[in-house]
């Protein structure tokens, strides 16, 4: 509806959010998911309202005018209303007041229709649409690689395993080998960025992690890519830094009311956004750096679990170093070995291997990537190991056979990244149908 639209007969079509009826006039909000707030309808006769309640579809013709209230620029004069589904106003659940997210979550048949789902949702679409951007302009070929795999790539055990029933060896019998979910489409970029250089996907990824917190999900999407003819780390961290800077960007560019919604009473989140996309490089230290921060930090911070060199960052010590010690994006490089997977690659120090998370405010850690090991030898004695089926990653080890390269590449969880310009607790509120242990409902 633009300025110049004003005057102009119009159709509309939406849900009703709430019905106001005086003497002499009715007022409607209509919403059709398109943007943050709805549409204000003027019914000048209070009849036209008849029938009209929270949660029913409309479809209503009338006239674009501009609105003496501050709420909204412009308002429809309605000339008739249609009630194409009713709502029945004693059930329907979604009045007109505040809901929690946990409520929300009860009635996930509905919830889109909300005003913070609904501006997730958007967030959602814009910022996938700045992540294929990014990697368009930046001549990445996107790939989709397969959700049935008979890898394991972190290695963790925590997969969702295919199961034939009926058969004399359920979990082999289809496939003629074990097949689970897949956890990740790392290795099978890999064999993409052998041939076309630069390459990413966007695609599922599935944990069978027992977890109930608001961190972890059974099923939820990955932003992966992986780059050959790289062999710095400092190469990798910039193109993982511009991806994030410029999707954020975009949602500011193309989503501002759904981000200002959630910053709206929240100054450092907005202090966040802000952080994100301005031209200032991201703060980076190396693991060993960040024990020594933490250690130093142990006496006032009080953490649980005591920060050790050679033990995982805890929550806690990712949300301290993002949260208060940089109080924004910072970069940590170079773990132990003995706690990153089989296929990084190890540093001169021979302790360490080439590898980065960046943490953030909100999700912690928000993505990991590394330098990948080319060697086939060194490779092969990884994956032996780490105990894999014998002949399992023969393709994978194979790779480096034929026309290896220096690569790299990364992994981004997509509702972390949502859940970082959100300043929202749970991903359970950011992806649309939410898998966990326990639950999986519709």
């Amino acid at each position: 509806m633009q300025d110049n639209a004003v005057g102009a007969d119009i159709k509309i079509s939406g849900w009703i959010r709430s019905v106001r009826i005086q003497k002499r006039v009715a007022f409607a909000e209509v919403s059709d998911g398109s943007t943050l707030k709805g549409v204000q309808v003027i019914m000048e006769d209070p009849l036209m309202a008849k029938g009209l309640t929270t949660g029913c579809s409309v479809e209503i013709a009338g006239t674009l005018s501009d609105s003496p209230g501050r709420e909204q620029s412009k308002e429809i004069q309605a000339s008739s209303i249609k009630i194409v589904g009713e709502a029945d106003a004693e059930t329907y659940p979604l009045q007109k007041k505040r809901h929690t997210l946990e409520f929300l979550r009860e009635i996930g048949h509905l919830r889109p229709r909300s005003q913070t789902i609904g501006a997730v949702t958007r967030l959602r679409d814009y910022a996938e649409m700045g992540l294929h951007k990014f990697f368009h302009d930046n001549e990445f070929v996107r790939v989709h690689t397969p959700a049935l795999t008979s890898n394991d790539c972190e290695g963790g055990g925590e997969t969702f395993n295919v199961v034939t029933p009926g058969t004399e060896h359920p979990e082999s019998d289809f496939f003629g080998r074990k097949v689970n979910l897949t956890v990740s489409g790392q290795l099978h970029l890999e064999v993409f960025a052998g041939a076309f250089k630069r390459v990413y996907t966007l695609n599922p990824a599935f944990r069978a992690e027992p977890s109930q917190t608001g961190r972890h999900l059974s099923e939820f999407w990955m932003l992966e890519a992986e780059c050959a003819f790289v062999d710095s780390l400092s190469t990798l961290v910039g193109v993982e830094e511009e991806m994030v800077r410029s999707t954020t960007q975009f949602l500011v560019d193309n989503a501002g009311a759904e981000l200002e919604l959630f910053s709206r009473d929240n100054e450092r989140l907005a202090k966040l956004v802000r952080r994100l996309t301005d031209s200032k490089p991201y703060a980076c230290i190396s693991y060993t750096e960040a024990i020594d921060i933490l250690q130093k930090a142990d006496a006032a911070a009080k953490f649980v679990f005591k920060p050790r060199w050679g033990q995982g960052l805890q929550s806690e010590h990712e949300r301290y170093l993002a949260t208060t010690h940089f109080e924004g994006p910072v970069f940590v490089t170079d773990y132990p070995a003995a706690i990153k997977p089989f296929y990084m690659l190890p540093n001169p120090d021979g302790r360490t291997v080439a590898c980065m998370d960046l943490l953030v405010p909100g999700p912690c850690e928000l993505l990991g990537g590394s330098l990948r090991e080319h060697d086939y030898d060194q490779l092969k004695g990884a994956i032996e190991t780490q105990g894999f089926e014998e002949g399992s990653l023969d393709w994978y080890l194979n790779l480096r056979k034929y026309g290896t390269t220096p690569h790299a590449g990364f992994g981004m969880g997509f509702e972390r990244f949502i859940q970082m310009v959100t300043g929202l607790d749970s991903v359970r509120d950011i992806i649309p149908f939410p898998r966990h242990s326990g639950r999986c409902q519709y």
